[in-house]
């Protein structure tokens, strides 16, 4: 995971990035992205060995001991860690791509893998960054998410899958110099292209040695799909906040893609419930040794490893393998509405007519909100006769830009037909924004 941005001042605004031509083979990415529909599973996720995860990590140890220590971005223990992941995925049956791109004045490299088959219009990604920090071999950061992304990939082909959805998994170069290679991946997809991706999936971090369960809360469909593998094994989670924009799934998200992922904690303290629910130590970092000499095979706690590299593999399989549902009945209101800085709410309406009944439990509400610091944003659904239902609340950690994202509400309580409102406040000043335009589904 990359270093915290807390402290760059809210004055200044990152700019968003530009989106260039790619035609490398492989990066085949296309119709707009919106929610995942909530999953119906159908086939069951194989159990990941842990052996086979860890085995992974042993080699990326190795590889920074051969090489100075780490496998940090431009030095060879990144390219030979490269070099391992893509040999075993080209001798399980997947097309794999080396995308390069130049950082800090040495070249980086993105591994693309894509398994044969499923729907090219509907595309599953799950990635990790596969870089370290140049003081440490990064076995926990991150070494652990390519691992457990890569043993799932293999488990893919194990299993000869044959999913609903096309299946792509990348690991990412220069993420610790600011999700840099992730970036260069996204910017360089055609906006055709980038519609095609139905939800990117992150995992950083997620053998931490005194850890917690934390799940990302950015797509309500992704987010249950964990929660439910977790409730399954009666393991309480909580929302991620730690690394929120600080990982590879916000170069997604910045476009509009749907994103989720795991977590199991970095610098920051256990608390006192956090360990009574969980174990571990109390008063202390979940991972003492994030970017540090020490994050060696010997700092991975193998229980949460294990967990969430079948929690992987639960949700490539569920997200992957379910039948999406066609689109319903849409209503949308394009008339651009100014939020004002620190201000007084605003609200755009959509007046929904010729409806019997009431409204859908996945009603769906398609929102664009341009802004220059999202997380001082508040977005709100408002019923006909004005219950409110939050979609988004206001966050300090995240500093991205706009408010692009599909929210499933249950509002099957209420009358389909009426005046629906989409209610926006920004909460703290120096920002600007606008509604661009939002759409509802049922």
């Amino acid at each position: 995971m990359r270093l915290s941005r807390s402290a760059v001042p809210r004055t200044l605004r990152r700019a968003t990035a530009g989106v260039a031509a790619l035609a490398a083979a492989g990066l085949i990415a296309a119709t707009a992205p919106a929610a995942m529909a909530a999953p119906s599973p159908t086939l069951a996720a194989p159990d990941i060995p842990l052996a086979n995860v860890k085995a992974h990590l042993s080699q990326f140890q190795s590889i920074a001991s051969a090489n100075g220590g780490n496998r940090a971005h431009g030095r060879p223990g990144y390219k030979a860690s490269i070099d391992y992941a893509k040999a075993k995925l080209d001798a399980a049956g997947f097309t794999t791509t080396v995308q390069q791109f130049t950082s800090s004045g040495a070249t980086g490299y993105n591994l693309i893998a894509d398994w044969p088959g499923g729907d090219l219009n509907q595309v599953l990604m799950a990635g990790a960054h596969l870089d370290s920090v140049s003081s440490g071999a990064g076995i926990n950061d991150n070494g652990s998410g390519s691992a457990g992304v890569l043993e799932t990939a293999l488990a893919v082909s194990r299993a000869q899958l044959q999913p609903e959805k096309h299946l792509r998994f990348a690991w990412w170069g220069a993420e610790e110099l600011g999700l840099v290679g992730s970036k260069y991946y996204v910017n360089n997809l055609p906006t055709s292209e980038r519609s095609k991706v139905s939800g990117y999936l992150n995992f950083d971090m997620i053998g931490s040695p005194n850890p917690g369960y934390f799940v990302y809360d950015d797509d309500p469909a992704i987010e249950k799909t964990f929660k439910d593998f977790y409730a399954g094994l009666n393991v309480p989670t909580e929302i991620e906040t730690e690394g929120d924009g600080r990982s590879d799934h916000a170069s997604f998200k910045n476009v509009g893609i749907p994103v989720g992922g795991l977590f199991t904690g970095a610098s920051r303290t256990k608390t006192s419930a956090q360990a009574q629910k969980w174990g571990g130590t109390a008063g202390q970092a979940f991972d003492r040794c994030y970017h540090s000499s020490c994050d060696t095979t010997a700092n991975i706690n193998d229980t949460a490893l294990d967990r969430n590299s079948d929690a992987i593999a639960h949700a490539i399989w569920t997200l992957g393998t379910d039948t999406p549902v066609p689109p319903g009945d849409s209503y949308e209101n394009t008339a651009d509405v100014t939020i004002p800085d620190n201000g007084a709410a605003v609200t755009s309406t959509i007046n929904v007519t010729g409806r019997t009944g009431n409204a859908p439990a996945t009603l769906r509400a398609d929102v664009d909100i341009r802004h220059t610091w999202r997380g001082d944003v508040v977005v709100d659904l408002l019923a006909p006769d004005g219950t409110a239902y939050r979609l988004k609340n206001s966050s300090g950690n995240d500093s991205a830009d706009n408010v692009i994202a599909t929210y499933t509400v249950n509002a099957s309580s209420e009358a389909a037909n009426g005046a629906w409102k989409l209610r926006v406040q920004d909460v703290a000043a120096q920002d600007t924004g606008y509604i661009n335009s939002w759409k509802l589904t049922f």
